[in-house]
């Protein structure tokens, strides 16, 4: 069985603008299909930007028709997507940060946010997880950025069977060494690979780090961005072992 190769997508959001950023998302995923990759990790709230004010407004179910041109082009592509938004599981609920997996067959996979840091509740409730990703001989794991703050939530996508911890996320510079420090030790405590997808420019009065990262199952670093702007830090792993690299994506 051929091992899947993944990427994260480190990329800028348009604050509010969701069809600007679909747009953007789809450039990533041409770009990501063009490396062969078979697994895409956006960064957190990807689609909308880390704009908590506008949560509630922009907050869509998981079938909208909005994200439709997305499914259609992760199926033509052969490439599952994961890509962050604020979601309501039916109407009236409250609103949760979610990563909505847009599968290379057409399904549709949703993961919300476990664990909130402080100051999300003004704009969020607690979400539920959602279920691991089979991909090839791997499998998946979904975090959402502080849920990955608990090594609790780490260590029950092991007992699950983890293969791959993938945490789409928003980690300024004064909070990037504590935050990659912890997912490198994940990798080396646990034996699996680690992907952190940061955004690549500010969101919601945040100024990124960037360097978006993924971590091999002994915590060696297979490959980061250097720093911020729209790029695709790819993994692969063949019988040698991990490689990657980092490819810059032109978006509209």
């Amino acid at each position: 069985m051929i091992a899947p190769i993944f990427a994260a997508a480190q990329s800028i959001s348009v604050a509010g603008d969701i069809r600007a950023n679909l747009v953007r998302h789809q450039c990533f995923m041409q770009a990501a299909a063009e490396q062969h990759v078979q697994l895409l990790v956006f960064p957190e709230l990807s689609l909308t930007g880390y704009e908590r004010g506008l949560a509630a407004e922009l907050a869509i179910l998981p079938e909208d028709g909005i994200l439709q041109p997305l499914r259609e082009l992760a199926r033509e592509l052969a490439l599952t997507a994961v890509v962050g938004m604020p979601i309501r599981l039916s109407e009236g609920a409250p609103v949760l940060i979610g990563a909505l997996v847009l599968g290379a067959d057409g399904s549709l996979g949703v993961y919300s946010k476990q664990h909130l840091h402080p100051g999300e509740e003004v704009a969020f409730a607690p979400g539920h997880g959602g279920s691991m990703l089979a991909m090839g001989p791997e499998h998946v794991a979904l975090a959402v950025c502080a849920d990955f703050s608990h090594a609790s939530h780490a260590a029950a996508a092991v007992e699950r069977g983890a293969t791959l911890y993938a945490a789409g996320v928003l980690i300024t510079e004064g909070g990037y060494m504590t935050d990659t420090t912890m997912l490198q030790g994940y990798a080396r405590q646990h034996g699996m690979t680690v992907l952190m997808a940061n955004h690549g420019g500010a969101t919601g009065g945040w100024e990124s780090a960037g360097r978006s990262a993924i971590w091999g199952p002994d915590g060696s670093l297979i490959a980061a961005a250097p720093g911020t702007g729209d790029l695709l830090v790819i993994a692969r792993r063949a019988a040698e072992g991990w490689a990657g690299h980092v490819v810059p994506v032109a978006t509209l």
